[in-house]
């Protein structure tokens, strides 16, 4: 079979290159004064949740032509055959089927003669009894008391989703338990959550796909070794106080963990979006059941907006195009994500590891070299925070930064004005970064506050923005759960779509491996100074000099 030709060799993307060297000097200042309805034209929805484009350095034209570019990469096909659940995971023979972990109720998805939507409904199922348990008190700790604290040991999509969606849904967290996280091999993270928690009330969720990970069954060791000291050495009912979240559910039994005690999800889970299933648990228990499966309800809201939306209306892929463009023709390096919500804190983490983890390949899925950016650099903080941090880079430096802005339009913790002067500035924000200011304008400004001529000539020049940065604004009813969940699958949608414009497999992470080999012989080496491995002699250096210095 021979292999379509790489993207960047398409008709569709050198009209792209065309087209953006045609326009390149074009501002949309001036955009938004000749067509007043620019904003209702570029901005689009998805139930009530907005999507305005109207800043990115796109006009119909462009439109036309970026959608070329996804019908020549095939986006609908690879959209409807990961929904379908073939293996477009290529390097692992996976699916990729997350989407399914939002299925409702009744919900009709067979593959290879496994109904899918019965295994995702019962473990949900079986994740509910648990936590009901759990929170009512029938599932106790050795010493019969009820369980106060709850310690989610993972890395990665393991910590990263629970961690920023728990943050986000403040609001809606039931009190009574106490949820930490530990990621982190480093023991500093570990033994500050355990100087918060009693050993007698404290149940720690182990959260990895293979129950291998270095980190994760590094911390679960040290959790087990510290309840076993905290309650004594000779305890033989420790695993009361264990819950496994696995796709590999035989393994966690080795660790001493009861198979009634471990939830599953499955191979065609992907780490980084499996936060909708059993690695969900810390939500769930957070927010409760009916609340987690409000948030399942609006991801897949979003589903069906990507499963049948034609893509001149579809938010995913208008997203991702508006990417795809900044990144490969205007020369953006790097998108900041910046949401106008305290609780959406972590959600710039989050999406570095979706996007960069997913996307940052050097082959395509055939394993040609790529020549081509495949993404941005990922980076964010909340709204106002960063206006005080980063922004002067964003406004005046030298590169061009896209940005997404996020805001609900009403806030869960309503105090006077504050949600107002919020609002205010994240609208302020994407209006400067588009409209910039002249050096007339700066002149003028500075003459009216009464400078004199040589004062306007020193300053002007500071006071001076290009404008024409381009980015997104979002906005949400509220950061609930329903629109927390279709915020994400937003972005789960829009990375794939760059991905198969890109022809990466975006469900394969190879680039993480090296390093965790290359660490195993150090370790050893670290331990026992007998062994030696060959290296470089900077690497050897840090090793001898590591292996001199006292442990503690």
């Amino acid at each position: 079979m021979s292999l379509p030709p790489p993207i960047d060799q398409t008709p569709a993307w050198r009209a792209l290159a065309a087209h953006a060297t045609a326009t390149r000097n074009r501002h949309m200042r001036e955009q938004f004064a000749k067509d007043p309805a620019r904003f209702d034209k570029l901005s689009f929805r998805c139930g009530n949740l907005l999507l305005d484009l109207s800043r990115q350095r796109i006009d119909d034209e462009t439109v036309e032509l970026l959608l070329d570019l996804a019908r020549a990469a095939d986006v609908e096909g690879w959209r409807d055959r990961m929904l379908r659940g073939e293996p477009i995971n290529t390097t692992e023979n996976r699916a990729a089927l997350h989407t399914a972990l939002r299925l409702p109720a009744g919900g009709n998805l067979t593959v290879d003669g496994t109904d899918i939507a019965a295994l995702v409904h019962g473990e949900l199922q079986r994740m509910g009894e648990i936590i009901a348990a759990v929170r009512e008190g029938t599932w106790r700790g050795i010493t019969e008391k009820p369980f106060k604290s709850v310690v989610a040991m993972g890395i990665g999509g393991s910590d990263l989703g629970p961690r920023m969606a728990l943050e986000a849904l403040t609001a809606d967290q039931l009190p009574g338990i106490d949820i930490h996280f530990v990621s982190n091999v480093d023991g500093t993270d570990i033994a500050r959550t355990l100087a918060k928690c009693e050993a007698e009330t404290t149940l720690f969720v182990i959260a990895s796909k293979t129950f291998t990970t270095q980190e994760t069954m590094t911390n679960a060791e040290t959790a087990r070794s510290w309840l076993q000291e905290k309650l004594g050495p000779g305890i033989i009912d420790w695993p009361r106080h264990f819950l496994g979240l696995s796709a590999n559910t035989g393994v966690p039994g080795k660790f001493g963990i009861r198979p009634e005690q471990v939830l599953q999800f499955w191979d065609w889970v992907g780490g980084r979006y499996s936060l909708w299933s059993a690695i969900g648990f810390p939500i769930a228990l957070g927010i409760g059941m009916d609340k987690f499966r409000e948030m399942l309800d609006g991801a897949h809201a979003m589903d069906r907006h990507f499963a049948t939306t034609p893509l001149n209306e579809n938010l995913p892929v208008l997203m991702a195009l508006a990417g795809v463009w900044n990144v490969n023709f205007l020369g953006s390096p790097a998108l900041a994500v910046l949401p106008y919500d305290q609780g959406l804190s972590k959600l710039a983490p989050y999406l570095q590891q979706a996007d960069m983890e997913s996307n940052g390949k050097g082959v395509d899925r055939w394993g040609r070299p790529l020549g081509y950016a495949t993404g941005p650099i990922v980076f964010g903080e909340p709204g106002t925070n960063g206006q005080h941090a980063f922004y002067q880079l964003l406004h005046q430096g030298p590169e061009v930064i896209a940005c997404d802005f996020i805001a609900p339009l009403k806030s869960r913790y309503p105090i006077g004005r504050h949600h107002d002067m919020l609002l205010a500035n994240v609208f302020a924000q994407a209006e400067a970064l588009m409209r910039g200011r002249t050096r007339a304008e700066a002149e003028a400004e500075l003459r009216a506050a009464g400078a004199d001529d040589a004062t306007v000539a020193q300053l002007a020049p500071h006071k001076v923005f290009p404008g024409n940065w381009p980015s997104t604004t979002i906005l949400l009813p509220q950061v609930d759960p329903y629109h927390l969940g279709m915020l994400i699958a937003l972005y789960e949608h829009k990375i794939f779509v760059q991905g198969a414009i890109w022809s990466v497999n975006s469900f394969d992470q190879w680039g993480v491996e090296l390093g965790k080999q290359l660490a195993k012989p150090i370790l050893e080496e670290l331990t026992d100074a007998s062994i030696q491995h060959p290296h470089d002699s900077a690497t050897s250096g840090l090793i001898a000099l590591a292996r001199s210095q006292p442990r503690s």
